[in-house]
């Protein structure tokens, strides 16, 4: 791989990060880099993933966290650090902490899902519960790093966190030098800071692409010079920060292409179809990538394009809720309303017609009291399963042409 002499002066070199490199080299996984074949039909690009869902805790934030603690001294080690986390970031810490021999503190907001606090402890950290929001967890470790002298890592905003997540991007092009473009989630802006420096140090024609959801479009925003809201319950919570870094907003500004804003129900369906596809597990923010390529495929069509799964921490529920709601929006699975008479056989008759079009029900719900129908109506939904939407459309043809009102309930 050559070097480009002639890239701007940033606070990260591509000799930081083939330095931090060598020092995280065999302490965390040299993730796969694998092509994929129906990722690229579906898209019209040359596809092919970077699987840093496989890290022991499932995050890249593993490889800024283990390049910071290694270039403590041992009396700083000693004293212990501090961040201020409620996901990937305190894991990777807590994990390689743990490891070190470092005592690690993390503080949460009073928020963050039992399952995230419970796995930051099970790697030996101390968690703090405060505040509401990120930003109170933020201003408290900040303060307890003050008074008790331990080492605030943060999670974004600092070059030797950069240096760390930028050794993601000399690995991808090492496993597929030609690609062309590179296509990074963005949060505080650690990730694609890092894998941007050392791209196009090593290829410095390449494309980089950064992603934002919607709902949180700090970076977007920052660099359009607008202002914009920052809010709102989203899939992709990994990258859903209001206040990007300074450090790391100089660095986008200098690299980044272009941003690409993701709607919701695009990151339910990446998360879904890399589930079906790749078989693997990812967070909204680990498939944001894909979500851009699915929202502007047009921006990317021809393209060798390199997506990062940046992480697979996704609460099982919430997977499965996920998973259900886009075999709904593909007519795999409905629930229909249907108006019926209050007599014996009513129900019957409906089923009847269920069977003959071999559509599987899954639940029946009655309901006869709140209702606008005369007292001797009533109205029952049935969630069934068909095998796609246009299965689905038969049933309900049948249904109408059988003389019943039928009415979808339809997702957001």
């Amino acid at each position: 791989m050559a070097r480009d002499d002639t890239a701007p002066a940033l606070p990260v070199t591509l000799s930081d990060i083939e330095a931090a490199r060598e020092r995280i080299r065999g302490a965390v996984v040299r993730t796969p880099m694998l092509h994929s074949r129906t990722l690229s039909e579906m898209t019209g690009a040359e596809v092919w993933l970077k699987f840093e869902n496989l890290q022991f805790t499932s995050s890249f934030k593993e490889r800024g966290a283990l390049n910071k603690l290694l270039q403590m001294d041992a009396a700083r080690r000693a004293r212990g650090v501090i961040a201020a986390s409620a996901g990937n970031h305190a894991q990777g810490l807590a994990f390689h902490g743990q490891r070190l021999g470092v005592p690690v503190t993390i503080v949460m907001p009073r928020y963050t899902p039992t399952v995230k606090v419970t796995q930051t402890e099970g790697h030996g950290a101390t968690v703090i519960l405060h505040g509401e929001r990120y930003d109170d967890a933020f201003q408290r470790a900040c303060e307890i790093a003050e008074e008790q002298d331990f080492t605030f890592v943060h999670a974004f905003n600092d070059p030797q966190i950069i240096a760390g997540q930028g050794t993601i991007g000399l690995e991808m092009l090492e496993d597929a030098p030609h690609l062309d473009t590179l296509v990074v989630p963005i949060g505080g802006g650690g990730l694609i800071s890092g894998i941007g420096i050392a791209a196009r140090a090593v290829k410095p024609g390449i494309r980089l692409v950064g992603v934002q959801a919607e709902l949180y479009p700090s970076m977007y925003a920052r660099l359009q010079a607008r202002e914009m809201p920052c809010e709102g319950d989203t899939l992709a919570e990994g990258i859903a920060v209001k206040h990007p870094g300074e450090l790391t907003a100089a660095i986008i500004a200098e690299l980044t292409d272009e941003i690409v804003l993701v709607h919701e129900r695009g990151f339910e369906t990446a998360v879904s179809l890399l589930l079906q596809i790749e078989k693997t597990v990812v967070e909204g923010a680990g498939a944001a990538g894909f979500a851009a390529m699915l929202a502007e495929p047009e921006r990317f069509k021809g393209r060798a394009v390199g997506l990062v799964l940046c992480g697979g921490n996704i609460d099982t529920r919430l997977l499965a809720n996920v998973l259900l709601r886009d075999l709904a929006r593909s007519g795999r699975l409905a629930r229909l309303r249907i108006q019926l008479q209050d007599r014996p056989g009513a129900l019957y008759g409906a089923f009847r017609l269920f069977e003959e079009c071999q559509v599987n029900i899954i639940e029946v719900y009655h309901q006869r009291i709140f209702t606008r129908l005369p007292a001797k109506g009533l109205i029952t939904e049935i969630e069934c399963e068909a095998r796609d939407g246009k299965h689905l459309d038969g049933l309900v043809a049948a249904l109408e042409a059988a003389g019943y009102c039928v009415n979808r309930v339809e997702l957001a």
